[in-house]
């Protein structure tokens, strides 16, 4: 980018705490309506804390979500936030495969499109699922109207990832167009004689991780590197008082890590890094590596 000053993008996956993947085995997709719904009242607490800090992002909504939680989507458009779509039903991608795939997008896009009033040019797949396994979904989100995409991140992880994926945001140029891709954001280093990847994205890795070290990882990126970085983050991750799930010992700690911190750490870099919405971030960058995928 030929600016001085770096804009972060700055996202929120909308989705409630009993959705995530960590859970899937435990808690069933039919059963979802018999859990109480604390999405509404967490995503308006990011907003209002937004609101404090002058500062605009870009909400990924789940469909499903959408579809139950009247006038949400409205009000996040309403005080100026970009809305993007995270699919409907929250199934990883390489499981559900392309005409499953496809339906999902287009239900939750028509869903989102007309509680917004407006037209969506961004999506993330859930769980980061975009992987080399799913790569065709690029092809489908090209081919469904979508001109940029955020779910590739580019390391190792027993769920996700592209681990050798470009760091920063590109043009993927697939069999039926282009899209930008903004990769989740990681910091390199060396380490037992190879390059590895921290990552410093945000959700979990916030949670984990000294808000300090971000806030230093990402201005580092902004300033060595000059490229943008993204930070997200979910609304049930502001929520340390949400019910508790029986699940395995991983994934009780995936989930419920230092709650009671993020809303303190996300203050913190609030505070002291410049953000702004995905797709605006993306407009006002100058110039685009392109990655062309066979």
């Amino acid at each position: 980018m030929d600016s001085k000053l770096i804009v972060n993008a700055l996202t929120i996956d909308v989705e409630d705490y009993f959705q995530v993947n960590a859970f899937a085995g435990v808690v069933k997709r039919e059963a979802w309506a018999s859990y109480p719904l604390r999405v509404a009242a967490n995503t308006c607490r990011i907003l209002d804390i937004l609101d404090e800090f002058a500062v605009k992002a870009t909400f990924f909504v789940l469909g499903w979500v959408a579809e139950r939680v009247s006038g949400l989507v409205a009000e996040i458009r309403r005080r100026g936030h970009e809305i993007a779509s995270h699919g409907y039903g929250h199934e990883l991608i390489y499981q559900i495969g392309p005409k499953r795939f496809r339906e999902d997008v287009r239900r939750s896009k028509a869903i989102l499109e007309d509680q917004a009033g407006e037209g969506l040019k961004g999506y993330r797949a859930p769980s980061y699922s975009i992987t080399r396994e799913s790569l065709w979904a690029l092809d489908i989100l090209v081919e469904e109207g979508f001109t940029y995409d955020s779910s590739i991140f580019p390391i190792i992880h027993d769920t996700y990832g592209v681990p050798d994926a470009q760091r920063f945001p590109h043009t993927i140029t697939t069999a039926t167009g282009s899209i930008r891709e903004f990769p989740l954001t990681t910091l390199p280093f060396r380490g037992m004689g190879r390059e590895i990847r921290l990552p410093i994205a945000g959700g979990g890795y916030l949670r984990l991780l000294p808000a300090q070290l971000i806030r230093r990882g990402i201005g580092t990126i902004n300033e060595k590197e000059r490229q943008p970085a993204v930070l997200y983050l979910h609304p049930w991750e502001i929520d340390p008082d949400q019910p508790r799930i029986s699940a395995g010992l991983k994934s009780r700690f995936r989930h419920y890590l230092n709650l009671h911190r993020t809303e303190a750490k996300l203050r913190h870099l609030l505070g002291t890094i410049p953000f702004a919405p995905m797709g605006e971030v993306l407009q006002g960058m100058s110039s685009w590596a392109l990655h062309t995928r066979a």
